[in-house]
């Protein structure tokens, strides 16, 4: 019974410190979305029935497959660059942080990413206008490295919107890509993506910089989904703009460095080609 009374009053000693801890402290910052690094590339991958297939003659998916050719080179970039810090961000959503100091708290833990574990580090200091992250990333063994500030950003007080800032790699610790999110409380509503990288793997001036892709959603009913694209053709800089139905999966792609023209080029429900209504 003496030992049980013990027991019950350590429990109520820990949780009454642990109560004046939040009090003194308060409570960690919102964590982001984890859906405010990425863009929504669903309707253009290699592998929809227009890609996949052969299309009868006659009938070609010339408007879809311009569209997906740009897209799949940024979901490319997106995914070498932003895999091992993005799904190491989301596995923060099920850890506790602990306060540190200076209104800054911090998530630490393990996470796997294609079979390679990586320790990390994620800091929220919260500011007076915004909260201030950073993710450190530290990988041990054959090919790791020491630990680098793999991203960090800053997120507005009431979670809706804020922006981050990649870098490269261990190797090339430098920005790479800026990104610039805004959201309603309950689903990211915008996302920009920015290749600022000055210098390729090479050292040489990076043909990409400046290059961007700004995805979004709108209340029109025929297309609620965009992309505003700046992209490199191998010689120039081209805009591109591209609309489509999240639900009906058709669409419509205006360039004028590809069609010599400013007129939209439409595709239907099974990414046809099809004049456009």
């Amino acid at each position: 019974m003496k030992k049980f009374f013990t027991l019950l009053l350590l429990t109520i000693f820990l949780a009454s410190i642990l109560t004046g801890c939040k009090k003194k402290h308060g409570d960690p910052p919102i964590l982001p979305p984890s859906a405010s690094m990425a863009i929504d590339f669903s309707n253009f991958e290699s592998g929809k029935k227009s890609a996949a297939g052969v299309m009868p003659k006659g009938v070609n998916d010339y408007n879809w497959g311009f569209s997906a050719l740009v897209a799949g080179y940024w979901r490319a970039i997106t995914f070498v660059t932003l895999a091992v810090p993005v799904m190491s961000f989301e596995a923060a959503m099920d850890q506790t942080p602990a306060y540190i100091e200076d209104k800054t708290w911090q998530w630490s833990y393990t996470s796997t990413v294609f079979t390679v574990k990586y320790k990390v580090r994620l800091t929220g200091q919260i500011r007076s206008s915004d909260v201030l992250w950073k993710m450190y990333i530290t990988r041990e063994g054959t090919g790791g490295f020491a630990e680098f500030v793999w991203f960090e950003g800053t997120s507005d007080l009431d979670g809706k919107g804020g922006q981050w800032t990649l870098n490269h790699s261990s190797t090339y610790q430098e920005p790479v890509l800026t990104i610039t999110w805004e959201g309603d409380g309950t689903k990211v509503t915008y996302i920009k993506y920015t290749y600022v990288r000055a210098l390729n793997d090479s050292r040489v001036a990076d043909p990409f910089k400046n290059s961007y892709i700004e995805y979004g959603l709108k209340t029109t009913l025929s297309y609620d989904s965009y992309y505003k694209i700046y992209y490199y053709n191998g010689s120039a800089f081209a805009n591109m703009d591209v609309e489509w139905s999240s639900t009906n999966l058709n669409g419509r792609v205006k360039c004028n460095a590809f069609y010599s023209d400013d007129l939209w080029h439409c595709w239907n429900e099974n990414y046809v080609d099809i004049i456009c209504p």
